[in-house]
Protein backbone atom coordinates (compact mmCIF):
# COMPACT_ATOMS: atom_id res chain seq x y z
CA UNK A 1 0.00 0.00 0.00
CA UNK A 2 1.30 3.30 -1.00
CA UNK A 3 2.25 6.15 1.80
CA UNK A 4 1.15 9.46 1.55
CA UNK A 5 3.42 12.01 2.07
CA UNK A 6 3.39 15.09 3.72
CA UNK A 7 3.17 17.19 0.61
CA UNK A 8 0.13 15.65 -0.60
CA UNK A 9 -1.68 16.62 2.60
CA UNK A 10 -0.60 20.06 2.01
CA UNK A 11 -2.00 20.16 -1.40
CA UNK A 12 -5.23 18.67 0.18
CA UNK A 13 -5.22 21.57 2.57
CA UNK A 14 -4.09 24.10 0.33
CA UNK A 15 -7.72 22.96 -2.25
CA UNK A 16 -9.99 22.64 0.74
CA UNK A 17 -8.98 26.59 1.42
CA UNK A 18 -9.37 27.35 -2.30
CA UNK A 19 -12.74 25.51 -1.95
CA UNK A 20 -13.65 26.90 1.30
CA UNK A 21 -13.04 30.88 -0.06
CA UNK A 22 -14.97 29.51 -4.04
CA UNK A 23 -17.80 28.51 -1.96
CA UNK A 24 -17.76 31.49 0.25
CA UNK A 25 -17.84 34.25 -2.35
CA UNK A 26 -20.69 31.73 -4.14
CA UNK A 27 -22.50 32.01 -0.95
CA UNK A 28 -22.36 35.64 0.25
CA UNK A 29 -22.01 37.61 -2.89
CA UNK A 30 -24.74 38.89 -5.71
CA UNK A 31 -22.95 37.28 -8.75
CA UNK A 32 -22.46 39.45 -11.57
CA UNK A 33 -20.08 38.85 -15.16
CA UNK A 34 -17.34 40.06 -12.71
CA UNK A 35 -17.82 37.59 -9.79
CA UNK A 36 -18.34 34.69 -12.56
CA UNK A 37 -14.68 35.41 -14.56
CA UNK A 38 -13.34 35.32 -10.66
CA UNK A 39 -14.89 32.57 -10.08
CA UNK A 40 -13.63 31.20 -13.34
CA UNK A 41 -9.87 32.01 -12.68
CA UNK A 42 -10.62 30.35 -9.26
CA UNK A 43 -12.05 27.30 -10.27
CA UNK A 44 -8.87 26.88 -12.29
CA UNK A 45 -6.66 27.28 -9.55
CA UNK A 46 -8.44 24.56 -7.62
CA UNK A 47 -7.81 22.10 -10.21
CA UNK A 48 -3.97 22.21 -9.70
CA UNK A 49 -3.59 21.18 -6.05
CA UNK A 50 -6.36 18.46 -6.24
CA UNK A 51 -5.10 17.15 -8.86
CA UNK A 52 -1.86 17.22 -7.25
CA UNK A 53 -3.33 15.56 -4.14
CA UNK A 54 -5.08 13.02 -6.26
CA UNK A 55 -2.12 11.59 -7.75
CA UNK A 56 -0.21 10.91 -4.95
CA UNK A 57 -2.47 8.93 -2.99
CA UNK A 58 -2.86 6.43 -5.81
CA UNK A 59 -0.72 3.52 -6.97
CA UNK A 60 -2.18 3.15 -10.32
CA UNK A 61 -0.13 4.84 -12.87
CA UNK A 62 -3.24 5.07 -15.24
CA UNK A 63 -4.62 7.11 -12.57
CA UNK A 64 -1.99 9.04 -11.96
CA UNK A 65 -1.67 10.32 -15.00
CA UNK A 66 -5.17 11.25 -15.33
CA UNK A 67 -5.06 13.32 -11.89
CA UNK A 68 -1.70 14.83 -13.25
CA UNK A 69 -3.26 15.48 -16.59
CA UNK A 70 -6.54 17.43 -14.56
CA UNK A 71 -3.80 19.64 -12.96
CA UNK A 72 -1.86 20.52 -15.66
CA UNK A 73 -4.99 21.40 -17.64
CA UNK A 74 -6.44 23.13 -14.68
CA UNK A 75 -3.24 24.89 -14.65
CA UNK A 76 -3.20 25.91 -18.46
CA UNK A 77 -6.62 27.74 -18.31
CA UNK A 78 -5.35 29.85 -14.94
CA UNK A 79 -4.40 32.52 -17.68
CA UNK A 80 -7.59 32.69 -19.67
CA UNK A 81 -9.99 32.95 -16.59
CA UNK A 82 -7.53 35.70 -15.45
CA UNK A 83 -7.52 37.79 -18.63
CA UNK A 84 -11.67 37.64 -18.23
CA UNK A 85 -11.66 38.89 -14.98
CA UNK A 86 -9.40 41.67 -16.06
CA UNK A 87 -11.44 42.46 -19.18
CA UNK A 88 -14.74 42.03 -16.80
CA UNK A 89 -12.87 44.35 -14.55
CA UNK A 90 -11.93 47.14 -16.79
CA UNK A 91 -15.20 46.88 -18.64
CA UNK A 92 -13.94 45.65 -22.06
CA UNK A 93 -16.36 42.31 -22.29
CA UNK A 94 -19.55 44.35 -22.12
CA UNK A 95 -20.69 43.84 -25.52
CA UNK A 96 -17.30 41.23 -26.64
CA UNK A 97 -18.56 38.90 -29.12
CA UNK A 98 -18.64 35.32 -28.07
CA UNK A 99 -15.97 34.43 -31.50
CA UNK A 100 -13.66 37.16 -29.78
CA UNK A 101 -13.88 34.90 -26.29
CA UNK A 102 -13.43 31.98 -27.88
CA UNK A 103 -10.38 33.63 -30.37
CA UNK A 104 -8.34 34.51 -26.94
CA UNK A 105 -9.11 31.39 -25.88
CA UNK A 106 -7.58 29.11 -27.91
CA UNK A 107 -3.85 29.46 -26.91
CA UNK A 108 -4.87 27.92 -23.18
CA UNK A 109 -7.42 25.55 -25.06
CA UNK A 110 -4.72 24.46 -27.12
CA UNK A 111 -2.01 23.58 -24.10
CA UNK A 112 -4.52 22.08 -22.28
CA UNK A 113 -5.61 19.26 -25.26
CA UNK A 114 -2.41 19.01 -25.69
CA UNK A 115 -1.70 17.62 -21.90
CA UNK A 116 -4.67 15.69 -22.71
CA UNK A 117 -3.50 13.60 -25.57
CA UNK A 118 0.18 13.06 -25.35
CA UNK A 119 1.34 13.55 -21.98
CA UNK A 120 3.82 11.32 -21.39
CA UNK A 121 5.84 12.02 -24.84
CA UNK A 122 6.18 15.66 -24.98
CA UNK A 123 5.80 16.66 -21.04
CA UNK A 124 8.74 19.06 -21.66
CA UNK A 125 7.73 20.58 -24.93
CA UNK A 126 4.18 21.46 -23.05
CA UNK A 127 5.66 22.30 -19.79
CA UNK A 128 7.37 24.88 -21.95
CA UNK A 129 4.43 26.26 -23.55
CA UNK A 130 2.27 26.23 -20.67
CA UNK A 131 4.75 28.53 -19.15
CA UNK A 132 4.80 30.42 -21.83
CA UNK A 133 0.83 30.57 -22.69
CA UNK A 134 0.43 31.62 -19.00
CA UNK A 135 2.75 34.34 -18.90
CA UNK A 136 1.43 35.63 -21.66
CA UNK A 137 -1.86 35.78 -20.65
CA UNK A 138 -0.68 37.24 -17.14
CA UNK A 139 1.04 40.37 -18.69
CA UNK A 140 -1.23 41.08 -20.88
CA UNK A 141 -3.91 41.57 -18.30
CA UNK A 142 -1.19 43.36 -16.21
CA UNK A 143 -0.98 45.50 -19.06
CA UNK A 144 -4.86 45.75 -19.81
CA UNK A 145 -5.22 46.62 -15.71
CA UNK A 146 -2.32 48.85 -15.83
CA UNK A 147 -3.72 50.85 -19.03
CA UNK A 148 -6.96 50.94 -16.99
CA UNK A 149 -5.54 52.04 -13.39
CA UNK A 150 -4.36 55.24 -15.54
CA UNK A 151 -7.28 56.22 -17.67
CA UNK A 152 -9.98 55.88 -14.44
CA UNK A 153 -10.69 58.87 -12.80
CA UNK A 154 -12.75 57.61 -9.70
CA UNK A 155 -10.89 56.80 -6.20
CA UNK A 156 -12.88 53.39 -5.79
CA UNK A 157 -12.81 52.00 -9.07
CA UNK A 158 -8.90 53.28 -9.21
CA UNK A 159 -8.54 50.89 -5.55
CA UNK A 160 -10.50 48.40 -7.25
CA UNK A 161 -8.02 48.08 -10.41
CA UNK A 162 -4.99 48.23 -8.22
CA UNK A 163 -6.10 45.53 -5.75
CA UNK A 164 -6.29 43.37 -8.81
CA UNK A 165 -3.23 44.76 -10.20
CA UNK A 166 -1.46 43.01 -6.38
CA UNK A 167 -3.27 39.67 -6.60
CA UNK A 168 -1.99 39.29 -10.10
CA UNK A 169 1.88 40.49 -9.49
CA UNK A 170 1.63 37.82 -6.19
CA UNK A 171 0.55 35.17 -8.46
CA UNK A 172 3.23 36.23 -11.54
CA UNK A 173 5.76 36.36 -8.84
CA UNK A 174 5.10 32.35 -6.97
CA UNK A 175 5.19 31.42 -10.80
CA UNK A 176 8.33 33.14 -11.50
CA UNK A 177 9.53 31.69 -8.25
CA UNK A 178 8.08 27.91 -9.73
CA UNK A 179 9.58 29.10 -12.70
CA UNK A 180 13.30 29.73 -11.91
CA UNK A 181 13.49 27.10 -8.67
CA UNK A 182 11.71 23.87 -9.69
CA UNK A 183 12.43 24.33 -13.71
CA UNK A 184 15.43 26.29 -14.37
CA UNK A 185 17.63 25.70 -11.72
CA UNK A 186 16.41 22.04 -11.47
CA UNK A 187 20.24 20.33 -11.49
CA UNK A 188 21.58 22.78 -9.65
CA UNK A 189 19.12 22.79 -6.54
CA UNK A 190 16.65 20.46 -4.77
CA UNK A 191 13.24 21.14 -6.17
CA UNK A 192 10.97 22.59 -3.85
CA UNK A 193 7.48 21.36 -4.89
CA UNK A 194 3.99 23.43 -4.06
CA UNK A 195 5.54 26.79 -4.83
CA UNK A 196 3.04 27.22 -7.35
CA UNK A 197 0.16 25.71 -4.77
CA UNK A 198 1.31 28.28 -2.30
CA UNK A 199 0.81 31.31 -4.80
CA UNK A 200 -2.30 30.38 -5.69
CA UNK A 201 -3.54 30.23 -1.90
CA UNK A 202 -1.98 33.43 -1.26
CA UNK A 203 -3.13 35.00 -3.95
CA UNK A 204 -6.78 33.94 -3.63
CA UNK A 205 -6.09 34.87 0.24
CA UNK A 206 -5.42 38.53 -0.70
CA UNK A 207 -8.00 38.82 -2.77
CA UNK A 208 -10.69 37.20 -0.38
CA UNK A 209 -9.33 39.76 2.05
CA UNK A 210 -9.95 42.58 -0.45
CA UNK A 211 -13.66 41.14 -1.09
CA UNK A 212 -13.90 41.22 2.61
CA UNK A 213 -12.74 44.29 3.60
CA UNK A 214 -12.63 46.54 0.77
CA UNK A 215 -15.43 45.37 -0.93
CA UNK A 216 -13.45 44.45 -4.27
CA UNK A 217 -16.23 42.65 -6.08
CA UNK A 218 -19.30 44.68 -4.30
CA UNK A 219 -20.25 46.11 -7.46
CA UNK A 220 -23.53 47.24 -6.21
CA UNK A 221 -22.34 48.67 -3.32
CA UNK A 222 -19.31 50.68 -5.50
CA UNK A 223 -22.75 51.42 -8.48
CA UNK A 224 -24.16 53.02 -4.96
CA UNK A 225 -21.04 55.22 -4.35
CA UNK A 226 -21.07 56.07 -7.66
CA UNK A 227 -24.43 57.47 -7.70
CA UNK A 228 -23.90 58.99 -4.11
CA UNK A 229 -21.11 61.14 -5.54
CA UNK A 230 -22.79 61.48 -8.56
CA UNK A 231 -26.18 62.97 -8.46
CA UNK A 232 -27.00 66.55 -8.39
CA UNK A 233 -28.72 66.32 -4.97
CA UNK A 234 -26.83 67.21 -2.19
CA UNK A 235 -26.68 64.43 0.64
CA UNK A 236 -25.39 64.54 4.17
CA UNK A 237 -25.84 61.51 6.57
CA UNK A 238 -25.57 62.16 10.53
CA UNK A 239 -25.02 60.19 13.43
CA UNK A 240 -27.66 60.93 16.47
CA UNK A 241 -25.03 63.42 17.88
CA UNK A 242 -24.97 65.40 14.55
CA UNK A 243 -21.60 64.14 13.33
CA UNK A 244 -20.76 64.27 9.31
CA UNK A 245 -20.91 60.56 8.28
CA UNK A 246 -20.88 61.05 4.79
CA UNK A 247 -21.40 63.73 2.07
CA UNK A 248 -21.30 63.93 -1.40
CA UNK A 249 -19.76 66.15 -3.87
CA UNK A 250 -23.55 68.17 -4.69
CA UNK A 251 -23.31 69.58 -1.22
CA UNK A 252 -19.92 71.00 -0.73
CA UNK A 253 -20.77 74.16 -1.34
CA UNK A 254 -23.56 74.29 1.22
CA UNK A 255 -21.56 72.64 3.66
CA UNK A 256 -21.14 74.20 7.49
CA UNK A 257 -19.40 72.16 10.12
CA UNK A 258 -18.44 73.82 13.85
CA UNK A 259 -15.15 73.25 15.47
CA UNK A 260 -16.33 69.54 16.57
CA UNK A 261 -16.89 67.78 12.77
CA UNK A 262 -21.06 68.49 13.75
CA UNK A 263 -23.53 69.61 10.54
CA UNK A 264 -24.23 73.23 11.77
CA UNK A 265 -27.87 73.88 10.46
CA UNK A 266 -28.53 77.35 12.47
CA UNK A 267 -25.11 79.05 10.47
CA UNK A 268 -26.68 77.66 7.05
CA UNK A 269 -30.24 79.14 8.22
CA UNK A 270 -28.69 82.47 9.76
CA UNK A 271 -26.78 82.78 6.37
CA UNK A 272 -30.02 83.20 4.36
CA UNK A 273 -31.35 86.12 2.48
CA UNK A 274 -34.65 85.20 3.68
CA UNK A 275 -36.37 81.75 4.08
CA UNK A 276 -40.07 80.01 4.67
CA UNK A 277 -40.80 78.46 7.60
CA UNK A 278 -37.66 78.31 9.29
CA UNK A 279 -38.97 78.24 13.00
CA UNK A 280 -41.08 75.47 11.96
CA UNK A 281 -38.37 73.50 10.24
CA UNK A 282 -35.70 74.37 13.65
CA UNK A 283 -38.80 73.40 15.96
CA UNK A 284 -38.79 69.70 14.25
CA UNK A 285 -35.70 69.24 13.50
CA UNK A 286 -34.85 69.59 17.26
CA UNK A 287 -38.10 67.88 18.31
CA UNK A 288 -38.00 64.34 20.48
CA UNK A 289 -39.85 61.93 18.68
CA UNK A 290 -38.37 63.55 15.69
CA UNK A 291 -39.91 65.02 12.37
CA UNK A 292 -39.33 64.93 9.14
CA UNK A 293 -39.23 68.55 7.68
CA UNK A 294 -37.89 71.04 4.99
CA UNK A 295 -37.95 74.34 3.98
CA UNK A 296 -36.56 76.82 0.95
CA UNK A 297 -33.80 79.26 2.04
CA UNK A 298 -31.83 81.96 -0.52
CA UNK A 299 -28.06 82.27 0.15
CA UNK A 300 -25.71 84.44 -1.77
CA UNK A 301 -23.94 82.44 -3.97
CA UNK A 302 -20.55 83.60 -6.46
CA UNK A 303 -20.56 86.72 -7.98
CA UNK A 304 -23.39 87.60 -5.81
CA UNK A 305 -25.71 85.59 -7.48
CA UNK A 306 -29.04 84.36 -5.41
CA UNK A 307 -28.82 80.74 -4.83
CA UNK A 308 -32.39 79.18 -3.63
CA UNK A 309 -32.09 76.02 -1.87
CA UNK A 310 -34.69 74.05 -0.58
CA UNK A 311 -33.48 71.83 2.51
CA UNK A 312 -35.29 68.36 3.44
CA UNK A 313 -34.57 66.41 6.97
CA UNK A 314 -35.91 63.03 8.00
CA UNK A 315 -34.61 61.38 10.75
CA UNK A 316 -33.78 57.54 10.53
CA UNK A 317 -35.36 55.69 13.46
CA UNK A 318 -34.53 52.23 14.43
CA UNK A 319 -36.47 50.91 17.31
CA UNK A 320 -38.23 54.45 18.23
CA UNK A 321 -34.68 55.78 18.45
CA UNK A 322 -33.24 58.01 16.62
CA UNK A 323 -29.68 56.87 15.18
CA UNK A 324 -28.89 59.69 12.59
CA UNK A 325 -30.42 61.79 10.00
CA UNK A 326 -30.14 62.19 6.48
CA UNK A 327 -30.17 65.67 5.24
CA UNK A 328 -31.12 66.59 1.18
CA UNK A 329 -30.44 70.51 -0.03
CA UNK A 330 -31.90 70.25 -3.56
CA UNK A 331 -30.62 73.70 -5.76
CA UNK A 332 -33.95 74.85 -7.18
CA UNK A 333 -32.62 77.94 -8.55
CA UNK A 334 -33.22 77.07 -11.88
CA UNK A 335 -36.74 76.02 -11.06
CA UNK A 336 -37.31 79.10 -9.13
CA UNK A 337 -36.03 81.35 -11.77
CA UNK A 338 -38.44 79.26 -14.00
CA UNK A 339 -41.66 80.19 -11.63
CA UNK A 340 -40.56 83.69 -11.42
CA UNK A 341 -40.31 83.92 -15.03
CA UNK A 342 -43.69 82.18 -15.49
CA UNK A 343 -45.00 84.33 -13.27
CA UNK A 344 -44.42 87.56 -14.85
CA UNK A 345 -45.58 85.75 -18.37
CA UNK A 346 -48.73 84.86 -16.71
CA UNK A 347 -48.66 88.36 -15.18
CA UNK A 348 -48.33 89.77 -18.89
CA UNK A 349 -50.75 87.74 -20.79
CA UNK A 350 -53.34 88.55 -17.87
CA UNK A 351 -52.56 92.28 -18.57
CA UNK A 352 -53.01 91.37 -22.53
CA UNK A 353 -56.05 89.19 -21.58
CA UNK A 354 -57.34 92.45 -19.53
CA UNK A 355 -56.33 94.64 -22.52
CA UNK A 356 -58.35 92.00 -25.23
CA UNK A 357 -61.15 92.17 -23.24
CA UNK A 358 -61.33 95.96 -23.19
CA UNK A 359 -60.61 95.69 -27.18
CA UNK A 360 -63.49 92.79 -27.30
CA UNK A 361 -65.88 95.19 -25.12
CA UNK A 362 -65.10 98.02 -27.13
CA UNK A 363 -65.29 96.18 -30.17
CA UNK A 364 -69.17 94.68 -29.20
CA UNK A 365 -69.87 98.52 -28.07
CA UNK A 366 -69.01 99.23 -31.70
CA UNK A 367 -71.11 96.37 -33.16
CA UNK A 368 -74.12 97.57 -31.35
CA UNK A 369 -73.50 100.75 -32.48
CA UNK A 370 -73.26 99.87 -36.03
CA UNK A 371 -76.45 97.17 -35.66
CA UNK A 372 -78.55 100.37 -34.58
CA UNK A 373 -76.95 102.70 -36.96
CA UNK A 374 -77.28 99.88 -39.53
CA UNK A 375 -81.08 100.03 -38.43
CA UNK A 376 -82.28 103.23 -36.94
CA UNK A 377 -82.77 106.41 -38.76
CA UNK A 378 -79.90 109.08 -38.47
CA UNK A 379 -81.82 112.43 -38.05
CA UNK A 380 -85.00 110.99 -35.77
CA UNK A 381 -83.38 108.30 -33.80
CA UNK A 382 -86.59 106.25 -35.19
CA UNK A 383 -85.90 103.02 -36.56
CA UNK A 384 -85.91 102.48 -40.26
CA UNK A 385 -87.72 101.10 -43.52
CA UNK A 386 -85.57 98.50 -43.50
CA UNK A 387 -85.90 97.42 -40.03
CA UNK A 388 -89.84 97.59 -39.73
CA UNK A 389 -90.36 95.35 -42.97
CA UNK A 390 -87.84 92.82 -41.41
CA UNK A 391 -89.63 93.00 -38.32
CA UNK A 392 -93.17 93.36 -39.33
CA UNK A 393 -92.01 89.44 -41.60
CA UNK A 394 -91.59 87.96 -38.38
CA UNK A 395 -94.29 89.63 -35.98
CA UNK A 396 -97.36 88.83 -38.91
CA UNK A 397 -95.94 84.73 -39.55
CA UNK A 398 -96.35 84.43 -35.10
CA UNK A 399 -100.04 87.02 -35.45
CA UNK A 400 -101.53 84.79 -37.62
CA UNK A 401 -100.31 81.47 -36.00
CA UNK A 402 -101.84 81.93 -32.88
CA UNK A 403 -104.68 84.88 -34.51
CA UNK A 404 -103.41 87.85 -32.41
CA UNK A 405 -104.88 91.08 -33.96
CA UNK A 406 -102.61 94.03 -34.52
CA UNK A 407 -102.72 96.96 -36.47
CA UNK A 408 -100.40 99.55 -38.99
CA UNK A 409 -100.13 103.33 -39.17
CA UNK A 410 -98.28 105.36 -42.71
CA UNK A 411 -98.46 109.10 -41.74
CA UNK A 412 -96.82 111.62 -43.10
CA UNK A 413 -96.69 115.55 -42.41
CA UNK A 414 -99.13 117.63 -44.52
CA UNK A 415 -97.55 120.37 -46.79
CA UNK A 416 -94.01 119.39 -45.85
CA UNK A 417 -92.87 120.71 -49.18
CA UNK A 418 -94.20 124.27 -48.48
CA UNK A 419 -92.02 124.15 -45.41
CA UNK A 420 -89.19 122.98 -47.16
CA UNK A 421 -89.35 126.34 -49.45
CA UNK A 422 -90.50 128.90 -47.40
CA UNK A 423 -88.39 128.08 -44.28
CA UNK A 424 -85.60 125.83 -45.79
CA UNK A 425 -84.14 122.54 -45.60
CA UNK A 426 -82.26 122.73 -42.40
CA UNK A 427 -86.09 123.91 -40.67
CA UNK A 428 -87.46 121.21 -42.66
CA UNK A 429 -85.63 118.89 -40.90
CA UNK A 430 -86.32 120.08 -37.45
CA UNK A 431 -89.88 119.27 -38.19
CA UNK A 432 -89.30 115.84 -39.23
CA UNK A 433 -87.17 115.62 -35.94
CA UNK A 434 -89.68 117.12 -33.96
CA UNK A 435 -92.67 115.23 -35.28
CA UNK A 436 -90.81 111.89 -34.64
CA UNK A 437 -90.05 112.92 -31.14
CA UNK A 438 -93.67 113.91 -30.26
CA UNK A 439 -95.42 110.65 -31.84
CA UNK A 440 -92.43 108.43 -30.08
CA UNK A 441 -93.28 109.86 -26.72
CA UNK A 442 -97.27 109.18 -27.68
CA UNK A 443 -96.71 105.66 -28.38
CA UNK A 444 -97.16 102.77 -25.98
CA UNK A 445 -93.42 100.92 -25.54
CA UNK A 446 -94.52 97.87 -27.05
CA UNK A 447 -94.58 99.68 -30.73
CA UNK A 448 -92.16 100.41 -33.22
CA UNK A 449 -91.91 103.63 -35.27
CA UNK A 450 -89.63 104.00 -38.14
CA UNK A 451 -88.91 106.52 -41.01
CA UNK A 452 -90.51 105.32 -44.24
CA UNK A 453 -89.16 107.71 -46.32
CA UNK A 454 -89.00 111.75 -46.32
CA UNK A 455 -91.43 112.64 -44.22
CA UNK A 456 -93.60 109.53 -44.14
CA UNK A 457 -93.32 107.53 -41.01
CA UNK A 458 -95.10 104.08 -40.08
CA UNK A 459 -96.09 102.35 -36.94
CA UNK A 460 -96.49 98.57 -35.91
CA UNK A 461 -98.92 98.30 -32.99
CA UNK A 462 -99.02 94.25 -31.75
CA UNK A 463 -102.39 93.10 -30.10
CA UNK A 464 -103.99 96.12 -31.10
CA UNK A 465 -107.75 96.22 -32.16
CA UNK A 466 -109.62 98.51 -34.68
CA UNK A 467 -110.70 100.34 -31.94
CA UNK A 468 -107.90 100.66 -29.71
CA UNK A 469 -106.12 101.88 -33.17
CA UNK A 470 -108.23 104.70 -33.57
CA UNK A 471 -107.70 106.27 -30.45
CA UNK A 472 -103.96 106.04 -30.64
CA UNK A 473 -104.36 107.28 -34.16
CA UNK A 474 -106.22 110.17 -33.10
CA UNK A 475 -103.81 110.91 -29.99
CA UNK A 476 -101.12 110.93 -31.92
CA UNK A 477 -102.65 113.07 -34.12
CA UNK A 478 -103.80 116.31 -31.71
CA UNK A 479 -100.55 115.58 -30.05
CA UNK A 480 -98.39 116.89 -33.54
CA UNK A 481 -101.22 119.22 -34.41
CA UNK A 482 -100.90 120.73 -30.84
CA UNK A 483 -96.90 120.63 -31.38
CA UNK A 484 -95.10 124.39 -31.62
CA UNK A 485 -91.64 123.77 -33.13
CA UNK A 486 -89.01 126.85 -32.06
CA UNK A 487 -87.28 127.68 -35.64
CA UNK A 488 -84.76 129.69 -32.99
CA UNK A 489 -83.07 133.23 -34.70
CA UNK A 490 -85.91 134.70 -32.67
CA UNK A 491 -88.47 134.04 -35.45
CA UNK A 492 -92.03 132.73 -34.54
CA UNK A 493 -92.69 128.73 -34.60
CA UNK A 494 -94.37 127.15 -36.67
CA UNK A 495 -96.81 124.48 -36.03
CA UNK A 496 -97.86 121.20 -38.73
CA UNK A 497 -100.45 118.44 -39.29
CA UNK A 498 -100.28 114.66 -40.10
CA UNK A 499 -102.82 112.75 -42.18
CA UNK A 500 -102.61 109.16 -41.10
CA UNK A 501 -103.81 105.61 -42.55
CA UNK A 502 -105.06 103.20 -40.44
CA UNK A 503 -105.04 99.33 -40.78
CA UNK A 504 -106.25 96.69 -38.59
CA UNK A 505 -105.56 93.12 -39.47
CA UNK A 506 -107.72 90.37 -37.12
CA UNK A 507 -106.44 87.05 -38.20
CA UNK A 508 -107.95 83.79 -38.39
CA UNK A 509 -106.26 81.30 -35.47
CA UNK A 510 -103.99 78.93 -37.33
CA UNK A 511 -104.04 81.03 -40.58
CA UNK A 512 -100.68 80.86 -42.73
CA UNK A 513 -98.71 82.97 -44.30
CA UNK A 514 -96.56 81.59 -47.71
CA UNK A 515 -94.87 84.42 -48.84
CA UNK A 516 -94.70 86.95 -45.45
CA UNK A 517 -92.45 89.52 -47.64
CA UNK A 518 -95.16 89.84 -50.07
CA UNK A 519 -97.91 89.80 -47.37
CA UNK A 520 -95.97 92.51 -45.63
CA UNK A 521 -95.79 94.80 -48.84
CA UNK A 522 -99.49 94.30 -49.39
CA UNK A 523 -99.84 95.63 -45.99
CA UNK A 524 -98.71 98.97 -46.44
CA UNK A 525 -100.25 99.10 -49.88
CA UNK A 526 -103.33 98.92 -48.22
CA UNK A 527 -102.19 101.28 -45.15
CA UNK A 528 -100.81 103.91 -48.07
CA UNK A 529 -104.37 103.85 -49.63
CA UNK A 530 -106.30 104.46 -46.58
CA UNK A 531 -103.23 107.34 -45.83
CA UNK A 532 -103.91 108.64 -49.83
CA UNK A 533 -107.80 109.02 -49.02
CA UNK A 534 -106.97 110.92 -45.46
CA UNK A 535 -104.93 113.39 -47.62
CA UNK A 536 -107.72 113.72 -49.77
CA UNK A 537 -110.45 113.96 -47.53
CA UNK A 538 -108.78 117.56 -46.47
CA UNK A 539 -105.55 116.25 -44.45
CA UNK A 540 -104.76 116.03 -40.44
CA UNK A 541 -107.41 113.76 -40.21
CA UNK A 542 -107.31 109.36 -39.70
CA UNK A 543 -108.92 107.09 -41.87
CA UNK A 544 -109.58 103.23 -40.87
CA UNK A 545 -109.75 100.88 -43.72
Amino acid sequence: MMTVGLMAWINLGLFLVLFAMFIHILTHSVITVLHKTYLLFHFCLMLWPLGQFAASITDSAQTQQFHLTLSYVGLSLVGYGWLMFALSLTGHIEGMRRRVMLLLCLPALAVAIGFSWAFEGHFDMLLWTMQLELFVYAFGSLALLIDAYRKVSAVRERQRIGMAITGLLILIAFGLLELTVNILLRQHFPSIPGILTVGSVVSCSYFMLMIEKRGLLDILRIAQQDVFDTISTGLIVLDDEDYVLEKNQSVLPFMRQDEQGRFDLERLLSEALHGEEQESFLAAYRSDPPKRASTELTLLGDHGRAVHLLIDQAPVVVARRRIGRVITVHDVTQMRQLIDETHMQNEQLMDRNRELIRMQDELFAANRQLEQLAVTDSLTGCYNRRYLMEHMEREVMANSRYGIAYSLFLFDIDLFKSVNDVHGHVIGDEVIRSTAEIVRNTLRRTDTLARYGGEEFAVYLPHTGASQADMLAQRIRTAVENNEINMGNGEDSIGVTISIGVLTIEPLHGSGINDPKRYVEALFAKADEALYRAKGEGRNRVVNL
